[in-house]
């Protein structure tokens, strides 16, 4: 713990650093970040088409398939919504631990944290408005909200995993 106490600027950075990488990619059109093109070359073959065929998710009134999206399409959406989760979960644990040093309260850094996060997707969200071929989604918001809060979660895990094996 003496380490994340010492270097704990440096998840501030992170975290801001974290934050412009966002808004860039929300800036940009979905032409300009698709996938798709990239996961036609390299995966001509559609492995795993079988496999994933046999799935259909509901996400933001739309069912997301195979049959509906089209593999490729179906692929970058999971791919897509894995990044929305990791971005985030990197954006709270970066300011969980950016933040816990300072106030040294697991409950308020965790708050404090997840709510940082959480509030940057909305407000995130609310760049797509104004970026052509976006569209902005509450659901984007509570998947960015969960790996937020994933990664605040593990911290304090670590945290009182640490104490725990102090009092030992």
């Amino acid at each position: 713990m003496k380490k994340i106490v010492k270097n704990h600027q440096i998840y501030f950075i992170f975290a801001f650093a974290i934050m412009a990488l966002l808004f860039i990619s929300s800036s940009q059109t979905y032409e300009q970040q698709t996938s798709v093109p990239f996961l036609e070359k390299t995966f001509k073959a559609q492995p795993f088409e079988q496999f994933l065929s046999r799935f259909s998710v509901q996400y933001a009134g739309e069912v997301m398939s195979v049959k509906t999206s089209g593999y490729y399409k179906f692929v970058e959406f999971f791919i897509r919504k894995g990044a929305h989760f990791f971005c985030y979960f990197l954006l709270g644990g970066s300011w969980f631990l950016g933040v816990y040093p300072k106030l040294k309260n697991v409950g308020i850094s965790l708050v404090i944290s997840w709510l940082a996060a959480t509030g940057y997707a909305a407000l995130d969200e609310f760049h797509q408005m104004f970026t052509g071929g976006r569209t902005p989604l509450f659901q984007d918001v509570v998947l960015d909200s969960a790996g937020a809060l994933t990664a605040c979660m593990l911290c304090v895990i670590v945290i009182f995993g640490k104490r725990l094996a102090k009092k030992k």
